[in-house]
Parts: C-alpha cells; sequence; structure tokens
C-alpha cells in the first residue's frame, strides 16, 4: 500500500478555520497519510494566510495552472494512482488531462455537498416558493455536477439525502456513489467534563464563512426577523455574529445598541463556540453536513436551526437543540434553550450521541481504504459498467479539452 501515490486537485488551499469544505480536506488528507500514502495537494488558488501548513503534514504543495499543458507534464511525471478532485468544477477543469495522462488512475470526486442542490433551493428562496426536484432537472449546475459524477470512478457524498436524491431523480448508480460524513476524533469524558458549565456560557452565536450565500442570507434573517423576537423576552441578549471573509454590507449589521454583535473572523472558532450558551443557525437554503452544527456538538453548544439545516445530520437521533422553520417558533426555541438548564443539559447530552454513533473517523477509514482498493482491483470492468460516465468522458471532455487548448492558444498571444 505504500506505493500509492494521491494527487488532490483542490478548488482552494485547505483553510480548515474558515470552513467546513476545509476540515473535510484535512481529514481525508490524513486518512491517505495513515494508510502510508503519499500525498500532493495541487490548485491554481491564490496562497491564502489561512492555509493549513501542508509541508507540516508531509503533504507536497504544487502551484498549478488553469488551461496550461504544463499540468500535463506535471501529472505525467508525478503518475498517481489516485487522484481527487476537490468539487466538481476542477473534475471538469483537470478530469480531461488526467484521464488522458494517467488513465489507469482511480478518480475520486469529494462534492462537498451538492451544488446544484443548494443553489436550486437558492432559486427557489428567491423566487419564494417551495423547492421540488424539478427545480434540479433545469438548473444548468445539475447537468455539470451530474456529468462529473458520472465521469468519476467513485463520488464521496457527505449526506445521504443527497445520495438518495441523485438515485431517485439522476438515476445514478449506487456503485458511483460512496457515503463518507464528516470524520471525527471521539469526545472523551475527560474533554467533556472540563466543558464550561451553562452557568459559565453567555451569549448567543452564529458562526459561518461569508463567502458561502446561505450563510449570508441567516445572517440578514436573524437580523432582520428573528432577533428581534428573541430580543422582546431577553432584552439583555447579546447575539455574536463570527465568520471569516466578511464584506462591507456584512460589517454594516453591526449594531451593539440592539445586541448585535458582528465579530469577523474567529481566531479559535471552537473556543467561541464553546463559551457561548446556545448556537443558532436559521439556514434557508443550502446542503450537504453543516460544519457549524457538528461543531456545536463537539462544543457542548445546543443549537437551533432549520429542517434544512438539520438535514442528514441525526438520522433517527434527537436534535442537540431544536429544529423550527417559522421564525416565532424558532426564537420562542432559542429562548427556551438558552434559560432551561434541564433543556439545556439534555440537547447537549443529543449532542454529544449524535457524534458518537454518526461521525467517528474509525466507524469509516477502514471500509474506505478497503472500498478504494477494491475499486482499483477492479478498476477495468467498474468502467465498463459505468457506460454513460465513459461516454461523457468520450464527448464532454473532447469539448472541454478543445476549449482549454484554444483558450491555452489565446493565453499565448496576449
Amino acid at each position: 500500500m505504500a506505493n500509492q501515490r494521491v494527487l488532490i486537485l483542490g478548488f482552494v488551499w485547505p483553510e480548515p478555520n474558515s470552513s467546513a469544505a476545509g476540515g473535510r480536506m484535512v481529514q481525508l488528507i490524513s486518512i491517505f497519510k495513515e494508510q502510508g500514502f503519499e500525498v500532493t495537494f495541487a490548485s491554481s488558488a491564490s496562497d491564502s494566510d489561512y492555509r493549513i501548513d501542508l509541508e507540516s503534514l508531509a503533504v507536497a504543495k504544487k502551484s498549478i495552472t488553469l488551461n496550461c499543458s504544463s499540468f500535463d507534464v506535471f501529472v505525467k511525471e508525478l503518475n498517481p494512482s489516485i487522484v481527487l478532485f476537490d468539487r466538481f468544477m476542477m473534475e471538469e477543469q483537470y478530469g480531461w488531462r488526467v484521464a488522458e495522462n494517467c488513465p489507469d488512475a482511480l478518480r475520486l470526486l469529494d462534492t462537498e455537498d451538492l451544488h446544484c442542490l443548494r443553489l436550486a433551493r437558492q432559486k427557489a428562496f428567491k423566487d419564494n416558493r417551495q423547492f421540488t426536484t424539478d427545480d434540479l432537472l433545469v438548473e444548468d449546475v445539475a447537468k455539470r455536477e451530474i456529468a462529473s459524477i458520472l465521469r468519476c470512478d467513485i463520488s464521496f457524498m457527505i449526506s445521504e439525502f443527497e445520495i438518495e436524491l441523485l438515485q431517485s431523480v439522476f438515476k445514478i448508480d449506487s456503485q458511483l456513489l460512496y457515503y463518507l460524513p464528516l470524520l471525527l476524533e471521539p469526545i472523551d469524558d475527560s474533554t467533556i467534563q472540563n466543558l464550561p458549565l451553562l452557568e459559565e456560557r453567555k451569549n448567543f452565536v452564529f458562526i459561518g464563512n461569508f463567502l458561502h450565500e446561505p450563510n449570508w442570507n441567516a445572517v440578514q434573517y436573524l437580523k432582520e426577523t428573528i432577533w428581534p423576537l428573541i430580543r422582546q423576552q431577553l432584552p439583555e441578549a447579546v447575539l455574536q455574529i463570527f465568520g471569516a471573509y466578511p464584506s462591507q454590507k456584512v460589517l454594516q449589521l453591526h449594531k451593539p445598541l440592539e445586541g448585535f454583535y458582528i465579530m469577523g473572523r474567529a481566531n479559535d472558532a471552537q473556543e467561541v463556540v464553546r463559551n457561548s450558551r446556545v448556537v443558532l443557525a436559521p439556514l434557508r437554503f443550502g446542503a450537504g453536513i453543516k460544519g457549524k452544527l457538528v461543531e456545536a456538538m463537539q462544543c457542548g453548544t445546543p443549537s437551533v436551526t432549520t429542517t434544512i439545516g438539520a438535514e442528514s445530520m441525526s438520522g433517527d437521533l434527537p436534535w442537540n437543540g431544536f429544529i423550527a422553520d417559522e421564525s416565532q417558533t424558532f426564537a420562542d426555541k432559542a429562548v427556551e434553550l438558552y434559560q432551561d438548564k434541564t433543556l439545556w443539559l439534555k440537547a447537549q447530552e443529543n449532542g454529544f450521541r449524535i457524534i458518537e454513533k454518526r461521525y467517528l473517523k474509525s466507524m469509516f477509514e477502514e471500509n474506505l481504504i478497503t472500498h478504494i482498493l477494491t475499486i482499483q482491483t477492479h478498476l477495468k470492468q467498474h468502467r465498463l459498467d459505468n457506460f454513460m460516465g465513459t461516454l461523457l468522458q468520450h464527448h464532454t471532455l473532447t469539448s472541454t479539452k478543445y476549449m482549454s487548448r484554444w483558450i491555452e492558444e489565446k493565453n499565448k498571444n496576449i
């Protein structure tokens, strides 16, 4: 197994303190490294002050260029046995180059969340109507994302709901999909005992990357609708809004006199959540697993969220707080949770149980590696069984290939 060489093509450099996607990528890297795989992380994104130090993880770092045949030389020389695309956009850009230069490399796609689902829900919300699965069928991003899933050998899905959707709406073969949620370490008893008590905590908190549209929408909803309802009942309450990359319009919502504080990037998100009493996450559209809500459970902090916020997260287990879609109910439950110690402790316990039953890394890592090795061993047959994928590889990527070649030539003349 030690001779396995993994190339990860990143949409951005991983920032585990800025987003759940960054944390997810570090979890995947750690699984590969623990198996003795050599890992190279390549991206065309600009460097970031907040990216994780890949070298400290013994991961080789490589900057690559879009629409440039220098990538062909690089990937051929590296000759990876596994290529992981970080989101479908990376597979669109580089998938044909990987297939052409390293045809025997296993192609994995980490969807992060189903982008087409998030965008279709967002459009339905902005049109002030209920989302239906028909919205997906007319969504351009769905056509691109589904094509990418079909072209890959395995797609990692973070949400069971999304797997069901892909199978029922788009008729994707289950052999191409693999359920892989966030992968966490167990919370030991001493950690639980050292968590701040309810009496030692104060304030409500929202935390989320502002480059992510569902987060910005949730903050607007809090400011305009939910927070005034909470303040009617708790006039001295404070809500702190943390998140990376706040824009000017986010900063303008800072209103200390209303107990509404825009705090910007958290130096230590876990410390912030651990010292808060209740997490608020009124997400009105989105997809995937919400890192902020998993983090709340890890920190022993109950949360109030929506049906979409909690989607696919707790299975049949009770939520670590409340799920409410109507604004007044949301506010009432938030106040109740903030004040009722018995309720708060029960919610905290529910959160620990969800982590223990659904997100422990030990429950998934061995099966994941076994699955990867099995598909590698039978890769030829696996691809023969996926005729739609080979068809798309042939047609779609031929067009992508010539478009990319054209851009490359055009760039030479600039």
